[in-house]
């Protein structure tokens, strides 16, 4: 082959490979429970202020020895007959929080990304910050179980309207999701709550060109 075939056919090569090498180079983070891993994609580019948050809490180590404390189903919601709230908004998620022995290290609170600008909905498997008031979101996090528009930014599950902040998805693991959810439950504190024991990044996509 010619050299500047050669050189050619490098560049249309790397045109190929590299959308392909990026569009899956977000970092992956495991979350091992006591009861199996769920395997977390963590769209940075998105959502970064959520992601860099979350991956700050994680490579600091804080979800170690947290848990989950929290599972959302149908059954464990208010009743038709039951005083209406924003609650009677219907949903199902579990929700976890960091080594309760660190809540004083937890870092200052984020601005909330809402999904109108990250277009990241709630559907099934997707990974989202709790919180109360818009830009008080630290360290909580939950898993949804099916598709909640009303989590959404325009969704009403928070009566503020502004949604909650989703940064990623579930790729493996939602066999496990759903355990934890089905799980015994105090009203909706899991009784016991599921520990975490670890949670940590997996490896990076790595494009090396050679010449």
């Amino acid at each position: 082959m010619r050299k500047g075939s050669a050189l050619l056919f490098g560049v249309v090569l790397i045109a190929l490979v590299v959308p392909s090498v990026v569009a899956q180079d977000l970092p992956r983070v495991v979350i091992r429970t006591d009861v199996g891993e769920i395997e977390v994609e963590v769209d940075t580019v998105r959502a970064p202020i959520t992601a860099s948050n979350f991956l700050r809490y994680v490579d600091g180590a804080f979800y170690d020895g947290g848990s989950f404390f929290r599972a959302v189903r149908l059954d464990n919601q208010p009743g038709d007959d039951e005083p209406l709230t924003n609650d009677d908004i219907k949903i199902e998620v579990i929700q976890a929080g960091i080594d309760s022995t660190r809540q004083a290290e937890s870092l200052p609170p984020i601005p909330l990304e809402r999904t109108s600008v990250t277009g990241i909905r709630h559907q099934n498997g997707i990974i989202s910050m709790a919180r109360s008031q818009p830009n008080t979101a630290t360290s909580s996090f939950f898993i949804v179980l099916g598709d909640h528009p009303s989590l959404d930014h325009g969704g009403f599950r928070n009566p503020d309207g502004q949604g909650f902040a989703a940064f990623g998805r579930v790729v493996r693991g939602m066999d496990v999701v759903l355990q934890i959810q089905q799980r015994p439950t105090q009203e909706q504190t899991l009784t016991p709550p599921v520990q975490i024991l670890r949670v940590n990044r997996i490896g990076r996509a790595i494009l090396k060109l050679i010449g």
